[in-house]
């Protein structure tokens, strides 16, 4: 992934400006920044799920947003792909694995995305949603993100809600999957244990700068004008 001069503006001014980035496969980027600096909102348009009014980006040589749709994958994005509370684990991961030929499959690829997830639950797990700590919410959009087989995988908000060793142990499971072959980017509001790049805070990167800038929905959708639901949970725009 190359990102070069990357910037995004909305009706409020700038969500994050003049970005330049390169992330190879094997490699863990972080985002870095306090609320308000535009951390999400440059995860969205790394994935291709919002368009960037400046500079430039290709992802396995990919430019446009729907290509880029095809190889990226979002783990956890508050406020833009949540996990419904009222179902169960098993069930978001049937949920996102249709298609599959036979179920002893399709039990296998979710019971290894989420081995590699690090969320020791079995894929048929009955626990609801609301029932899961904040790691393990994060760990399962990590699964589910994983159920699509992504060349580049993005995840928001590493270091929120979460204890220290829980974030580090987050941070091990993205290294892990680094290690085979995936591209990752993540984000944080506090240093990283990863190259990283810093967002900085201000009046023109406040929380809500890119309302009204164009996005793209999670999926293969036609229409690149959708707005981005609002974001929670300490999620940054």
């Amino acid at each position: 992934m190359r990102a070069a001069d990357l910037s995004l503006k909305g009706d409020h001014g700038w969500a994050y400006r003049d970005v330049t980035l390169h992330a190879e496969p094997g490699c863990v980027t972080a985002i870095t920044g306090q609320a308000g600096s535009g951390r999400t909102s440059l995860l969205l348009t790394l994935a291709g799920r919002m368009k960037p009014t400046g500079g430039t980006i290709s992802v396995a040589g990919h430019t446009s947003p729907k290509a880029i749709r095809r190889i990226a994958a979002l783990g956890l994005v508050d406020g833009v792909n949540d996990l419904e509370k009222a179902l169960s684990v098993g069930e978001h991961l049937h949920e996102r694995s249709p298609g599959l030929l036979r179920r002893g499959r399709q039990e296998a690829r979710a019971a290894r995305a989420l081995e590699l997830a690090g969320l020791d639950l079995p894929p048929d797990d009955r626990t609801l949603v609301r029932d899961l700590g904040r790691e393990q919410r994060i760990r399962l959009g990590i699964a589910l993100a994983l159920l699509d087989e992504p060349g580049l995988l993005v995840a928001d908000n590493i270091d929120i809600g979460v204890t220290a060793d829980q974030e580090e142990a987050i941070w091990g499971t993205l290294s892990d999957l680094a290690g085979l072959g995936l591209t990752i980017v993540a984000s944080c509001v506090e240093d990283a244990p990863a190259p990283s790049v810093h967002l900085p805070s201000g009046a023109a990167a406040r929380e809500g700068a890119a309302r009204g800038a164009e996005a793209v929905p999670d999926g293969d959708g036609e229409n690149d004008g959708q707005e981005t639901r609002k974001g929670h949970e300490g999620e940054d725009r």
